[in-house]
């Protein structure tokens, strides 16, 4: 066909670097000597095949991933690699596949409640439909909602505790006001914006706090990767080891992370005990993997994965109280 270009004589240069190309494969640059218009179901293939990474040497990665703690990282330092999938791509592959079951298996934050009209809404809606002018609808939206955080300030005021004399305890009001205070030490914008957010009934509040955790939480864990790395080069000072050998180790680990976590949710409830063997693995897996690319004692390692998981988890609280802190000024 007049569509393919097939580029085999020695003095024809390669198009893509303009080496001369001398066989199949052009030796500058590796691409085919032979050139055609790709198929649909090629581009298919090389979706597939380069960002979902379900190609044949997977299956390699995931064996030794899953049932192989630590492994796939020795072998990736000792300069086996070809027969495996890179590691940063082993790693969003996983993290991509499990926010995907994430999502469509409806245990996503925040959007169970989102959809909900509200009572200002749905007195527009019923106005609306009566034929009320659009200034009135308006008017009576806004009286609405200030009727529904009206309500709400009295509820949270009959909740507060009361002090023996009965009058009711203004902790929470306190609290409220120096948060206030302190964003407004920092921006005035911002102080406007807090005190919005602690004016909204306690549901839209509780919302807007789902909805950043579900939107920022895989940004989050993607820039935790780094200060996990970090984490494990300060737990083996003098090993000798580079930066990125532990950000290795890091994308491998986290990828089966991901990995169990998804074939948790994936797991139907009629068989408990593969759910319950998956979370008894994930919490082994990590010192197990340790102890296989660093070496040490048992106890040593133990030591180790103690204070890593106590400071991971507490870069998680910060980026949880980060994603929190954006739903505040948003």
């Amino acid at each position: 066909m007049k569509n393919d270009l097939q580029l085999s004589h020695a003095d024809i240069a390669c198009p893509n670097c303009g080496t001369v190309i001398a066989g199949k494969f052009c030796q500058g640059c590796s691409q085919p000597a032979h050139l055609h218009v790709p198929s649909a179901r090629e581009f298919l293939h090389e979706f597939i095949a380069h960002y979902v990474a379900l190609e044949g040497k997977l299956w390699k990665s995931v064996a030794l991933l899953l049932f192989r703690p630590g492994r796939l990282t020795r072998d990736y330092i000792e300069g086996k690699r070809v027969r495996y999938v890179e590691p940063l791509r082993l790693y969003l592959s996983f993290s991509i596949i499990f926010f995907a079951i994430f999502k469509l298996g409806g245990v996503h934050l925040g959007d169970g409640t989102a959809d909900a009209p509200s009572a200002g809404k749905a007195e527009v809606s019923v106005q609306q439909t009566a034929g009320t002018p659009r200034n009135a609808t308006v008017e009576a939206a806004a009286r609405a909602r200030e009727q529904a955080r009206q309500q709400e300030r009295e509820e949270r005021r009959r909740a507060r505790p009361k002090n023996q004399d009965g009058d009711v305890i203004t902790l929470d009001e306190g609290d409220d006001a120096k948060a206030e205070k302190f964003a407004a030490s920092i921006h005035p914008a911002l102080g406007k914006k807090v005190a919005h957010f602690f004016q909204l009934p306690e549901k839209e509040r509780k919302d807007a706090l789902l909805r950043a955790l579900s939107s920022y939480t895989p940004y989050a864990i993607f820039a935790l990767m780094p200060v996990f790395a970090a984490l494990l080069k300060l737990l083996y000072l003098g090993s000798g080891r580079r930066y990125g050998e532990h950000l290795l180790f890091a994308l491998h680990t986290n990828a089966f992370a991901f990995l169990a976590l998804s074939l948790w949710l994936l797991v139907p409830d009629v068989v408990p005990l593969v759910g319950f063997g998956l979370w008894v693995w994930l919490v082994f897996y990590l010192p197990t993997a340790m102890r296989k690319v660093y070496g040490g004692s048992r106890l040593l390692t133990a030591l180790r994965w103690i204070v890593l998981m106590t400071l991971h988890l507490f870069c998680i609280a910060m980026a949880i109280a980060a994603a929190a802190a954006l739903a505040v000024i948003a």
